[in-house]
């Protein structure tokens, strides 16, 4: 650490963030990093992440990286306080109030200890922080872990994420189509929430359509029974031809492939905000879920948004009567979202999409 001289006084002398999951929640995390990053750039900085998030972050500079896997339960969490050692850190970012990441936070040496108001605690979050961010209801996700820096006296400003994406990974993903000027719809048709997941045949209705429009469509996914099983049933369904890549990522490629593509179409998912980081549009299909609070954070004029349906059929009140944050997550929910909603959001992309192209020519 460089002398003491050459930090504001106000910095931190240690900071250490806690958010073990999932993908798209780890994403979000990456403004903050930016937001800390360029106020205090000699300031250490921990973060206590899943096995997975880890590998999709890996080459994120600046951090060093604590690797938690949940299957090791409490020996897990006392090996990692073994290995943190040397003194406690002046302040932890408590960012995940789910019970395990609460114990877990017991076994951080720290000062400060920075969680969640009131209003969002749960799991007896409260008992493991001794401050909290400011409750700010109707919010984005993203936005309130960015409120983490403000307890520290800063603002979130610009949103930057910098995904750590090697070279090789962009020529990787360069090298799955060519670049002949079609378009690419790329479909990541899984959540991990099974719930949120659409019908295969519904999205092979849109994948036809786009085909028809002369675009080339893309499937996109892990290696999961589940998602091999949903790509062969969209496959089947499909009249056109698509180009099967699920499986064949890994979570360091996945940025290159959603970047590559023109428009991403996916349920709630880790995809789905990986793709809005890397600076891809999304046709995202909201109904057990909240596209304003958890929707694709920079653009979601390509969103279905079928919430406030949800809300009034499942639970028999409008969204704007739920607590902030309410999930839907029923049996048919996502069968609100029709055919006819994704393929007028596709239509919409593509008209913005053409205008945008005729305005550069006309200059």
């Amino acid at each position: 650490m460089p002398p003491s001289s050459s930090v504001p006084l106000h910095a931190p002398a240690s900071i250490c963030l806690l958010r073990l999951s999932a993908l798209g929640d780890v994403t979000h995390v990456l403004p903050l990093l930016h937001t800390l990053r360029s106020a205090w750039p000699h300031v250490p900085l921990d973060w206590v992440v899943g096995r997975g998030e880890q590998k999709l972050l890996d080459g994120l500079p600046g951090v060093t990286f604590h690797v938690y896997d949940k299957k090791s339960g409490l020996a897990g969490m006392r090996e990692l306080r073994r290995g943190f050692g040397g003194p406690r850190f002046d302040v932890l970012l408590q960012m995940q109030v789910a019970a395990r990441a609460n114990l877990l936070s017991a076994f951080i040496p720290a000062r400060r200890r920075i969680g969640y108001d009131r209003t969002r605690s749960k799991d007896l979050h409260g008992l493991f922080v001794n401050e909290r961010i400011p409750d700010r209801p109707g919010i984005h996700v993203l936005d309130a872990i960015g409120s983490f820096c403000e307890p520290l006296g800063l603002q979130q400003g610009e949103v930057v994420w910098n995904m750590p994406v090697p070279a090789e990974a962009h020529a990787w993903a360069a090298a799955q189509w060519p670049d002949d000027g079609r378009p690419a719809l790329l479909i990541s048709p899984c959540s991990s929430h099974v719930l949120r997941n659409w019908r295969a045949e519904r999205y092979a209705a849109v994948a036809d359509h786009a085909l028809a429009r002369g675009w080339r469509v893309v499937l996109c996914g892990g290696r999961s029974a589940l998602e091999r099983d949903t790509a062969d049933a969209i496959l089947a369904a499909m009249h056109g031809p698509a180009l099967d890549l699920v499986g064949k990522d890994t979570l360091k490629q996945l940025p290159a492939l959603l970047a590559r593509a023109a428009l991403v179409m996916t349920p709630d998912s880790g995809p789905m905000h990986i793709a809005n980081a890397m600076g891809a549009k999304v046709l995202g299909l909201h109904a057990a879920s909240n596209p304003a609070r958890s929707g694709p954070y920079s653009d979601r004029r390509y969103c279905v948004d079928r919430y406030d349906d949800a809300a009034r059929r499942f639970l028999g009140k409008p969204a704007d009567a739920l607590r902030w944050g309410s999930k839907i997550e029923r049996e048919g929910v996502m069968d609100l979202v029709t055919v006819d909603d994704a393929i007028a959001a596709f239509e919409r992309y593509v008209a913005d999409r053409d205008a945008g192209r005729t305005g550069a020519a006309a200059r």
